[in-house]
Parts: C-alpha cells; sequence; structure tokens
C-alpha cells in the first residue's frame, strides 16, 4: 500500500497535502479519535470549521497523536458573523484557542453570502493575520466565479477556493475561473454526497480494471486533475482505503470517460445559502 501523499505549494509558501481528512459532521470526541487514528495511518491534512463544533476534537486528537505541530497541515473556517476586517482576527484567535494551536496553515471564509456584501473587507482582514503569523495562508470556499472576479478586481486574489466537486458535479465554470486566476481548486464531498456516484456503472467497471474501489478511483480522478481532496470518514478501513490511491493511474481514456459524467446534481447555491 503505498500512502505517500504529494503536496501542492500555494503561493505563501504553504504545501497543502493533496488528500486530506474531512472532519464534517463529526462531534468533538468523534473527530479526535478521526484525526488521531488518521495521523498513525498517513494523514497530515485536516478540515475543520467554525461551524462543524470540532476545531477542539481536531485538536485533541492531533495532541493525542504525537504529530508534531509544524508537519500538520490544519485548514478551518469562519462564519458570516466576522465578515469584516476586524472580525476576521476574533474568529482566528477563537478558532486557534479552540483547536490549540498558535496558528492555522489555511484559513478560509466559509460562505461569500453575497445579501452581506462583506466578504472583500473581510479578505482583506484575512491578509493582516496572514501578516501577523496567525495564519500561513488564506482562500475561500463556496465561491462562484463572479465573487471571485469581485475579490480579484479589489485586487485580492485567494490561494484556495473549496468548493462541492465530484465526477456528476465537476464544477468546471468555477474550475475555470480558479485557474485563470492561480487559485487552487478543493474538493469537498468528493466522493459525490447525496448521490449514486459510487454505485455508477462506469465506476464499477473502472474500479475492477485497475483493482480498486470506486471512491478510489473518483479520488485517483481528482488527484490527476489537480484537485485537493477532503474525504470525510471515521471508518479506519475507509481512511486507509482514501490514502490509498497513490500506486495506480488513471489511463487518459478513463480520465476522460470520468470527465464526461456530469449530470443534474444539485450543488449548494452560495448567492443564497451561507452561515
Amino acid at each position: 500500500m503505498n500512502t505517500s501523499v504529494p503536496a501542492l505549494p500555494l503561493p505563501s509558501g504553504a504545501l497543502i497535502p493533496q488528500v486530506g481528512l474531512g472532519t464534517w459532521p463529526l462531534d468533538d470526541d468523534e473527530a479526535a479519535r478521526a484525526v488521531d487514528t488518521a495521523v498513525g495511518l498517513g494523514y497530515r491534512h485536516f478540515d475543520t470549521a467554525e461551524n462543524y463544533r470540532n476545531e477542539k476534537g481536531v485538536g485533541v486528537g492531533l495532541r493525542r497523536s504525537g504529530l508534531d505541530r509544524g508537519q500538520a497541515f490544519i485548514t478551518t473556517k469562519f462564519n458570516k458573523e466576522w465578515h469584516s476586517f476586524d472580525g476576521v482576527r476574533r474568529a482566528v484567535e477563537a478558532s486557534t484557542q479552540r483547536l490549540g494551536t498558535e496558528y492555522v496553515d489555511l484559513l478560509l471564509i466559509h460562505w461569500p453570502n453575497p445579501d452581506l456584501d462583506r466578504y472583500v473587507e473581510a479578505f482583506r482582514g484575512m491578509r493582516a493575520v496572514q501578516d501577523d503569523g496567525l495564519v500561513r495562508a488564506v482562500g475561500v470556499s463556496n465561491f462562484k466565479p463572479a465573487h471571485l472576479k469581485k475579490l480579484a478586481d479589489a485586487g485580492l486574489v485567494p490561494e484556495v477556493n473549496q468548493i462541492q466537486l465530484d465526477p456528476y458535479r465537476p464544477r468546471r465554470d468555477v474550475r475555470e475561473a480558479n485557474a485563470g486566476l492561480g487559485i487552487l481548486t478543493e474538493a469537498w464531498s468528493p466522493l459525490g454526497k447525496g448521490t449514486r456516484l459510487l454505485a455508477e456503472p462506469l465506476l464499477l467497471t473502472l474500479a475492477a480494471k485497475y483493482g480498486k474501489t470506486p471512491a478510489q478511483v473518483v479520488l485517483r480522478w481528482d488527484i490527476q486533475s489537480g484537485i485537493v481532496a477532503i474525504p470525510k470518514s471515521a471508518n479506519p478501513q475507509r481512511m486507509a482505503e482514501n490514502l490509498d490511491i497513490f500506486d495506480f493511474e488513471l489511463d487518459a481514456r478513463d480520465l476522460s470517460s470520468l470527465d464526461g459524467l456530469e449530470n443534474d446534481a444539485a450543488v449548494s447555491d452560495s448567492d443564497t445559502f451561507g452561515h
């Protein structure tokens, strides 16, 4: 089993492991157990958020594992109440206190909440806490091309945009906008939450061809597409399988076939939903 996870460089100089552990909707105790187990399996990238209410558990799990803080990549996100220049600092200070760490590797605006129209100011606040060393890299989550353009017009470019993305929902418009600005695309729910993606006949065929599970084929598609993936699992066997995707490669034809799976699976609309 090969679980050596490649890391991609961010403009800030931080290196983000291309596969991480998602922690929604685990509570503190579940998150602590999952993170501790994940470290032993080879995970070094852990994704949490203020809204998940499990930052404390993620921190406990990391300390319990004995992993050196410098080897862990921690992402967290903040809610709309902190969408202001000074609010971001309060949000980060609260998150680091819950995590029990001095800094966060990647800080994201969780949702744009365009009705508030304060995410530009929030991003300016993120640059300030980045300059002060409270966070290493800054980005956004669930931003559409129009939201990214508004930031770019203000001279602000996120390092990462974390979006709902899987072969049924390839989000080509957002990925194209990300690429045009030099923003790394990260996938939440990469295994097709709310769909029958893992029972898709093409995936079953490819899983048999490569001697892998359908989930491993999907995650390999992410890797070869230059996407960072953060599958959530608290099951040690599945956690191990999700990391065991670096000893095979999808050929160009199969990669193209997966690119063609797009359907009308719903995507959370960040123009109307957000917290």
